[in-house]
């Protein structure tokens, strides 16, 4: 593809590179550039992309696009954004795949990964068509699993993973938007046919610093779709809103939506109520327990009302719907008196919302078993310690992912929200002894809740992804125990 072509879009400040060459491939790590491709230099915030030009032009790369002129005797594209460019430059390398497709984009805090699960298999089930998800847990094609490391991709892959999507014959593409991959570009150039926002809650705030940041960046997204869906309840709603360019369906359990949530049921085993609109009422029931679960749905189904689908038709693919893994799952726990959950809550409004979730159908005491993950925003910590000590009867705080830092000291900052008269806690920095505690005190009709890992299999300490699945945590304690 010739470079002026994969230009196409891109806002050029200045070029001494021919753009009639032909351009064999597109790379941005250096280390992967082979003759004849173009390198963008992207300034990162861990390193500066453009300090390898050199080593990319060793490597043949026939020209480079970067936001900084680069020194010496280099053929260059000058741009406005190096990030944007990327993702155009995909766009263009790939033959913008997304056009192909029905694409819909899921932001918020919490409930994005639910919300794309949940959506994939309703409109896999209604219309026949195969669905694409990009998301925290996993991407998608189909049935085809890819492992993911972040919630978006980077921009370049991102418009592969489309790519790929487009030649298995998806009509839909799914994915978690992350606050992130909006400040970042990863989704640069994509345009969604549909965008929802579930909700806002402190997160991120080391990247952000301020919810105001933190909420106009979420609001983006909404300045880049052909229709919304937007959670009237949430107290950031007006702010979200004020962006959308397009029409808006709002949805509320609270009664003030467009799509609304009537008759509702909270029961151990799943949730049941009437969606409700100007024009019908609809009986929905779902097997996957917890209050959060009916804005989950109400997303979906003002996701699928967007899209012109039949509500009550998505009500039929929801009685058999699988839940996430991680998400309120129960583990088993054979002939024991009490029930184990595990969830990926690891924000101070997931934790809220699970634990009140749970305390909805709990019949006995509820313990929860969480920490705070390391290198990660730490003034959410002792909101989560305020929470996690005062919603359950009894809270053990434990390592989560420590990364880089000390683990005590994660918990030492988690404790500055705790005082002793807030309800009954205890420390333990290991987290598999963490499991075993509360498995040992657990009584009759008592519900664990682990809380902060959900579908992750590992906890990274130091650098190194170590092993641990809390699944078979359980079952390990079980057998030791028989």
């Amino acid at each position: 593809m010739k470079l002026k072509d994969l230009l196409h879009g891109v806002e050029i400040l200045d070029a001494t590179a021919d753009l009639d060459i032909e351009i064999n491939a597109v790379a941005y790590d250096s280390r992967k550039v082979t003759e004849g491709d173009l390198f963008v230099a992207i300034s990162g915030f861990a390193s500066d992309g453009n300090r390898f030009i050199p080593m990319a032009m060793e490597k043949g790369a026939a020209a480079v696009v970067t936001a900084k002129r680069p020194e010496g005797d280099v053929p260059y594209v000058l741009v406005a954004s190096d990030r944007l460019a990327l993702a155009l430059i995909g766009c263009n390398f790939y033959g913008r795949p997304a056009e192909s497709m029905t694409l819909i984009g899921v932001t918020g805090t919490n409930g994005k990964t639910s919300v794309t699960w949940l959506l994939k298999q309703v409109l896999e089930q209604v219309t026949g068509k195969k669905a694409g998800l990009i998301g925290t847990m996993e991407n998608r094609i189909g049935d085809e699993v890819i492992p993911t490391e972040r919630t978006t991709p980077e921009s370049f892959e991102l418009q592969g993973l489309f790519a790929r999507m487009r030649s298995a014959g998806c009509g839909y593409a799914i994915m978690e938007v992350s606050s992130h991959a909006i400040a970042l570009e990863r989704v640069g150039g994509v345009r969604f046919d549909v965008a929802a926002f579930t909700n806002l809650t402190e997160d991120h705030l080391d990247f952000h610093k301020t919810m105001e940041n933190y909420c106009d960046t979420k609001a983006e997204l909404f300045a880049r779709c052909g229709s919304a869906v937007i959670n009237q309840d949430d107290q950031w709603f007006q702010r979200i809103s004020r962006l959308a360019a397009c029409p808006v369906i709002t949805t509320s359990v609270k009664g003030q939506g467009i799509l609304t949530a009537d008759n509702v049921q909270l029961l151990s085993d799943g949730v049941r109520f009437t969606a409700v609109t100007d024009e019908e009422r609809v009986e929905i029931s779902l097997p996957i327990p917890g209050r959060f679960t009916i804005y989950n749905v109400l997303t979906v189904l003002g996701i699928v009302k967007a899209l012109g689908i039949d509500l009550k038709a998505a009500a039929g693919a929801l009685t058999g719907v699988q839940g996430v893994k991680g998400r309120v799952e129960v583990v088993p726990t054979p002939d024991q008196p009490y029930t184990i959950l595990v969830d990926y809550a690891h924000t101070p409004d997931g934790l809220e919302n699970v634990i009140s979730s749970v305390r909805d159908f709990c019949k006995g005491r509820i313990i929860t078993v969480f920490g705070c993950g390391g290198d990660r925003d730490p003034i959410k910590r002792p909101i989560m310690g305020r929470i996690g000590v005062e919603l359950s009867d009894i809270a053990i705080i434990t390592s989560d992912n420590p990364r880089t830092e000390d683990p005590d000291r994660i918990i030492a900052d988690i404790l500055k929200g705790v005082e002793p008269a807030m309800g009954e806690y205890i420390t333990i920095t290991d987290r598999r002894k963490a499991i075993r505690h509360a498995m040992s005190i657990a009584k009759e009709n008592d519900i664990i809740i682990l809380a902060g890992k959900g579908h992750e299999t590992y906890q990274e300490i130091n650098g190194v992804k170590h092993h641990l699945d809390e699944r078979e945590e359980v079952a390990a304690a079980l057998k030791e125990a028989r």
